[in-house]
């Protein structure tokens, strides 16, 4: 089970978010300004970019398990 501790925020954590906002943005603007929402270069660029920073939330939230044998 993965267990996320807000306690581990870090540098990289806030790296990731900003992947993640620049994808969202990124695709918000592109959609708005030129008025298409469904075109595969947008897609494949926003994904790119919000895909590493879910990710890296996820990984950089991630408490470490400590075993001990």
């Amino acid at each position: 089970m993965i267990k996320i501790n807000f306690k581990n925020f870090n540098m990289y954590t806030i790296i990731s978010i900003l992947f993640l906002l620049g994808g969202l943005i990124h695709y918000i603007y592109w959609g708005i300004r030129y008025g298409i929402w469904y075109d595969i270069g947008i897609y494949s660029l926003t994904i790119v970019l919000v895909l590493p920073g879910i990710i890296g939330i996820i990984f950089s939230l991630m408490e470490e398990n400590e075993k001990t044998d």
